[in-house]
């Protein structure tokens, strides 16, 4: 199948299953095409959890459109990379604007698209997926259906083969051993989808004019489902990261020596991207820059410690040093999502050991906070910029480097606020000074 026309050229798609295994003729295409296209620069860019394939392509073609215009000397070659995620229906789609983009539903069913994502996400659960739809319609009133709810969602995103799943899904491990399974699944179901309603309820209120409304527990147990396949996509962009993507720049790096090679990633393709170092070969510095747009993983990810624990460090700790050049991440305190739903599922998930404090972003942020909030955390030397600084000012050439993107990064509404407000040039322009392309 040939890659799909693009406003940049030359273009081309890496496509991952869930195992990370790539679409070999695609791959071998790319292999042979950097170097008949005598490409200098490759800018490999990752989508997030909530998009589909055509999304995905919406979104690299308007991030890359202003890229020829802002370095016309340079050899640049563009790479989408396409892995199974999945898109709620109820999710805005980045490049959509706001006028056509699905509106929340007034109740927590679960549309027809949505079902049909959920049915190709976790293939041969058809029963499940019904199951879980008839109790979010019906919405009975007593507890015991919404424990019964945790268990189908549960049963439906749990790893059933043996392997190293759990690490790819951590974001913090304690003397090599990360989180078994999400902490949402331990306890009371009823008990996680009222403290999701009542997380909600606050997020929409402060980003939208609708005004207050009581917690429903059944728009908690919507958000349950939704967290929960946010940590099988989780999992999942570590695998095809890790097993995927690192590997087909190992071998990139053989076959084209000279390419200098940039990753991009969004939200959970920020994950991917990350992950893709610890599977670089060895001695492989192809990668000479990355950048992480809103990434939705700890900001301890790449910590040798954590703060509150010292015992722990970050399932990325150290891997900043595969990149030949820096390891940029975009932040915005207008990311609502990351700042507020973020930090409370991964509290709810496991992703540290110690749950106190109240559900809500800035008493959970510390803790369970997200890079793509508030930048990479307890990496001594990380340097800060602003936007605005970070494309006045020569980049440093190495190491952790934060840039506050909230000047750019900020519209947006219910579900995501502003996480998918990514389609600026001054991010492109951003991406270019990072991998000092010109």
């Amino acid at each position: 199948m040939a890659d799909p026309a693009m406003s940049v050229t030359p273009y081309w798609e890496l496509v991952f299953d869930a195992d990370g295994d790539p679409d070999g003729r695609r791959r071998d295409r790319l292999l042979a095409g950097v170097t008949e296209r005598g490409v200098r620069d490759l800018i490999v860019f990752a989508h997030g959890w909530n998009n589909d394939r055509s999304g995905a392509r919406r979104l690299y073609d308007r991030f890359f459109a202003p890229v020829p215009r802002l370095a016309p000397a340079a050899r640049i070659g563009y790479v989408g990379v396409l892995w199974p995620a999945m898109r709620f229906a109820d999710e805005p789609i980045p490049d959509f604007p706001r006028a056509v983009a699905a509106d929340p539903p007034g109740r927590p069913v679960l549309d027809k698209d949505t079902r049909h994502a959920l049915l190709e996400t976790f293939p041969g659960r058809a029963i499940l997926v019904e199951q879980i739809a008839r109790l979010l319609e019906q919405q009975p009133p007593e507890e015991a259906e919404l424990e019964e709810f945790g268990r189908l969602v549960r049963t439906l995103v749990e790893v059933v083969a043996p392997g190293p799943q759990a690490l790819f899904a951590a974001d913090t491990v304690a003397e090599g051993v990360p989180q078994s399974e999400p902490e949402m699944f331990a306890g009371s179901s009823a008990a996680a989808c009222e403290e999701f309603a009542r997380a909600l309820t606050e997020f929409e209120a402060s980003a939208s004019p609708r005004g207050f409304r009581f917690p429903n527990p059944w728009d908690g147990a919507h958000e349950l489902l939704r967290q929960a396949t946010y940590y099988a996509m989780k999992r999942r962009a570590g695998t095809v990261g890790e097993r995927g993507l690192g590997r087909v720049v190992g071998q990139l790096a053989k076959a084209a020596p000279g390419v200098r090679v940039h990753l991009v990633g969004h939200s959970f393709g920020a994950r991917l991207v990350s992950f893709a170092l610890r599977g670089l070969p060895e001695g492989v510095r192809a990668v000479k820059s990355v950048t992480l747009l809103q990434g939705a993983f700890s900001h301890y990810a790449f910590a040798a410690r954590l703060p509150h624990d010292a015992r722990a460090g970050g399932v990325l700790q150290g891997q900043q040093n595969r990149v030949d050049g820096p390891l940029v991440c975009c932040h915005s305190r207008h990311d609502a999502a990351l700042g507020t739903i973020y930090p409370l599922a991964s509290r709810m998930a496991g992703d540290s050991r110690s749950a106190a404090g109240s559900a809500l972003g800035r008493a959970l942020g510390a803790k369970w906070g997200a890079m793509g909030y508030d930048g990479v955390q307890a990496v001594p030397g990380t340097r800060a910029y602003t936007l605005a600084e970070a494309l006045e000012e020569r980049l440093p050439p190495s190491g952790c480097v934060n840039v506050d993107a909230a000047a750019v990064v900020r519209r947006g509404g219910p579900p995501a606020g502003a996480h998918s407000d990514i389609l600026h040039a001054e991010l492109a322009r951003l991406v270019l000074a990072a991998g000092r392309v010109r």
